[in-house]
């Protein structure tokens, strides 16, 4: 079973006019880290528990700090972009079930005519 990463900081910020989100473990550093390299609207916050990028963006977009335009364009692409829908993941495998199930059914039955 795979191991999921989870983050105490999360946020958003802009750097060449592009926002994105951004995730890490210690706000200061993280912070610095940004400011250093040129990013703008430095928007971070700590967490009070590890979550995962997931658990953080659905957190995010509801938010009173990140209901800036910007902000929750850059979120929404984050999530099509890196977030696979769990719904999607639980569905398909009973699809695939159902699909077998529905084709032993068929050769039973015309095995018996």
């Amino acid at each position: 079973m795979a191991t999921t990463k989870t983050y105490k900081v999360a946020g958003t910020s802009t750097q060449n006019g592009v926002t994105k989100v951004r995730f890490a473990q210690d706000y200061v550093s993280r912070f610095k880290i940004l400011n250093k390299n040129g990013h703008t609207n430095i928007e971070l916050l700590e967490i009070g528990e590890s979550m995962s990028k997931a658990d953080i963006c659905k957190m995010l977009m509801s938010h009173p700090k990140f209901q800036a335009e910007d902000q929750q364009s850059a979120i929404s692409t984050f999530v099509v972009k890196n977030i696979k829908p769990q719904a999607e993941a639980d569905v398909a495998p009973q699809a695939d079930s159902q699909a077998q199930s529905d084709l032993v059914e068929v050769e039973l039955e015309t095995s018996n005519s």
